[in-house]
């Protein structure tokens, strides 16, 4: 976005732009997850998924200013259907390289990850901007994403027999995940409340900027308020590390949605200090969400589909920050403690969205399973 604002002077055109690499991310999912999921080494998919998005970025790059806007576009959006390598297909291979017994501690920890690199990430990319120029920070992006493909070349191979039958085709595989996320109402819950916290954070960040005009003195100094979700999400994660069953993960799923429709409700205010307490009560319920996310897809997924079921709710969650943040664009000109209530809202309703779905069934999701899955089995007692 801030590649494609420097090099084309639009703001519309930058949005567009993120939105294209963002949103496709809803279609690649599932196929790239079934992909990870019928290949004997899923590190070797894995690490070209990778390599191919980093040489995306960089065709955008060149391309800026060079071709057809709408061509960029189009390269950006081809580029996105890989997006969940970078998250989802990591997550889903962690069973399998983590000690018996091990799994709650490594979710977590897994989770802080992505604080960190939230928090990390979004400074890294304005300081190469500021000293070498927004097109440079796009080639850091890329630089690091291609660093990664040593770890993905060098993950295990997939056991020669993995439990649980195997369909016959690509279609058989991509319908049985999506199945499963259907059917087991702990998951289905769990992916509807994590997209529906993504709509809202989604509709923060688009606010961000006016929110730091308006209220801070400046459209840049929005972005601190970003610092301190992550801080607190890092934070937070820590604690629950520490504790890692001190509460289950269906429990923390809703009550962190809840935490975030507090923050935003609050950040509706205007108050710079209710914006700060804001912040980071938005923090501390998207650490300790995304933890338990993890550890109910890991409890749930049938091994043969794991990979599957984490791209897919990855790439839905990219695609839902995406729409909300394409619909607080315009929003946020009409009334911006408006756009934050809204956002509230979708984040209120995720949470309420717990309770309409039944407890879990048999399979994965019963309390023999879980208790399993927890000391490494390693196999579907569904069976």
């Amino acid at each position: 976005m801030l590649a494609g604002f420097a090099l084309s002077g639009s703001t519309i055109e930058a949005s567009s732009l993120l939105a294209s690499i963002t949103i496709s991310a809803a279609v690649g999912g599932p196929v790239l997850g079934t992909l990870l999921d019928r290949a004997r080494r899923p590190g070797r998919l894995l690490a070209a998924a990778i390599v191919t998005y980093g040489v995306g970025l960089t065709v955008i790059l060149m391309g800026l200013g060079r071709l057809p806007f709408e061509v960029t576009l189009v390269i950006a959006a081809l580029t996105g259907l890989l997006g969940p390598a970078l998250s989802g297909g990591w997550t889903a291979q962690l069973p399998r390289v983590v000690p018996d017994g091990s799994l709650a501690r490594a979710n977590v920890l897994d989770a802080m990850t992505f604080s960190v690199a939230s928090l990390a990430g979004p400074a890294l990319a304005g300081a190469v901007a500021q000293m070498l120029g927004a097109p440079a920070s796009v080639m850091a992006s890329a630089i690091l994403i291609v660093l990664a493909l040593p770890a993905a070349w060098t993950l295990p191979r997939r056991p020669s027999e993995a439990p649980g039958p195997r369909p016959t085709s690509l279609t058989s595989d991509l319908g049985a995940g999506i199945r499963v996320i259907v059917a087991r109402s702990s998951l289905a819950r769990a992916t509807l409340i994590s997209v529906n916290s993504c709509v809202a954070q989604g509709m923060l960040m688009a606010s961000v900027p006016l929110v730091g005009e308006r209220v801070l003195g400046g459209a840049g100094r929005g972005t601190l308020l970003l610092s301190c979700v992550a801080v607190a999400a890092l934070a937070a994660s820590a604690v629950l590390a520490r504790f890692p069953r001190s509460v289950t993960p269906d429990t923390i799923i809703w009550a962190s949605a809840l935490v975030q429709a507090g923050a935003l409700a609050l950040a509706a205010s205007g108050r710079p200090v209710a914006l700060i307490v804001a912040a980071l009560m938005a923090g501390v319920g998207e650490g300790p969400q995304l933890a338990a996310l993890f550890a109910i897809r890991h409890r749930e997924s049938p091994e043969h589909l794991r990979g599957q079921i984490f791209t897919t709710g990855a790439s839905l969650k990219i695609s839902g920050f995406a729409l909300g943040a394409a619909a607080a664009g315009p929003a946020v000109t009409w009334s911006l403690p408006g756009t934050l209530m809204i956002a509230s809202s979708v984040a209120l309703l995720g949470a309420l969205a717990f309770f309409a779905f039944p407890g879990p069934g048999p399979g994965p999701g019963s309390a023999l399973a879980s208790v399993k899955a927890e000391v490494g089995t390693g196999r579907d007692v569904s069976r």
